[in-house]
């Protein structure tokens, strides 16, 4: 879990080094860094290097492999799928650890590259989230409230974008509707939603002149111009998404709280939360690298752009 959010601390580093390097800097910044890490994973792992057990249930706890792709409904990709296709019983364990290696790799490297590449404090806010996303969706053995860990960054970038950040920090409470039933905690997350919704909007502008610009999308929306010149509709198509994600998250929410699934589908209402707030989570992932690859790309240019 730990990778949700050091890589891209890695990534702006190591940006920063090279950029530094170029100064006849970087070289030695680099290994003080190298060496900070290295003594500071050695002073956490210094009480387990006692015996060889105590290590190695250290290393099942942070890859709990034994446990399978996924254990519970969580919004994931896996989850998701597994409606349509049982993954876990098509496809060996080696397999299954493989593919989910591969496309959390895929999914991060673009973000990762730009933020090495061209390291700024708006990229390494924003790969945060982007890499976060990335394995929340795609890693391995995901647990519900890890949505906590992408919604951390997401609150740093509140400001930057308020009506997406708060578009996603809704959904990513309602993935955790079952869970907060079962915990007993629904009435609570809904008064607190609540609140947080009202400070949102009281302290941001949410619907009211949503733009391209506001929604940090000029830049893509200008590069899709020049082979689509129509293509001036982009705000309007995120607020009709947005309408639609709350519509269909409030009326899964009562149905959930109101009624009974039907005896041969008794995770009917679970599996629908998980599933529609994993097309969110790719929807949101899909555009958080839009902005990063965009913003990085003509940031020399955003003035003239804007």
């Amino acid at each position: 879990m730990e990778l949700y959010h050091s890589l891209p601390f890695f990534c702006f580093l190591l940006g920063k080094c090279y950029k530094k390097g170029l100064k006849g800097k970087g070289f030695g910044l680099l290994i003080k860094i190298a060496c900070t890490v290295l003594a500071s994973f050695l002073l956490c792992w210094l009480p387990f290097f006692t015996e060889k057990e105590h290590a190695l249930q250290v290393l099942r706890r942070l890859f709990p492999i034994d446990r399978g792709l996924f254990e519970d409904k969580v919004a994931n990709v896996w989850c998701s799928i597994n409606v349509f296709l049982k993954i876990k019983d098509i496809l060996p364990r080696h397999i299954q650890l493989a593919i989910s290696f591969c496309l959390t790799f895929l999914s991060l490297l673009p973000a990762c590259i730009k933020l090495t590449l061209q390291p700024s404090s708006k990229g390494f806010r924003f790969t945060l989230v982007s890499c976060a996303l990335s394995f929340f969706l795609f890693s391995f053995q995901v647990h519900e409230k890890s949505i906590l860990l992408v919604s951390l960054p997401v609150c740093l970038v509140l400001n930057e974008i308020p009506f997406m950040s708060t578009w996603f920090l809704l959904v990513s409470t309602f993935s955790m509707l079952p869970l907060l039933l079962k915990d007993g905690l629904f009435l609570s997350s809904v008064v607190t939603v609540a609140a947080f919704s009202v400070a949102c909007a009281t302290f941001f502008p949410m619907l009211e002149g949503i733009s391209e610009d506001q929604l940090h999308l000029k830049p893509f929306a200008a590069s899709v111009r020049r082979h689509l010149p129509g293509f001036t509709f982009l705000p309007r198509i995120i607020q009709y998404l947005f309408l639609s994600s709350v519509i269909t998250m409030v009326l899964l929410t009562i149905l959930s709280v109101t009624l009974n699934p039907p005896q041969k589908l008794p995770d009917l209402f679970s599996v629908l939360v998980c599933f529609v707030s994993c097309i969110n989570f790719i929807f949101f992932l899909v555009y958080f690298n839009i902005v990063i690859m965009w913003d990085s790309k003509n940031g020399g240019n955003r003035k003239k752009i804007t």
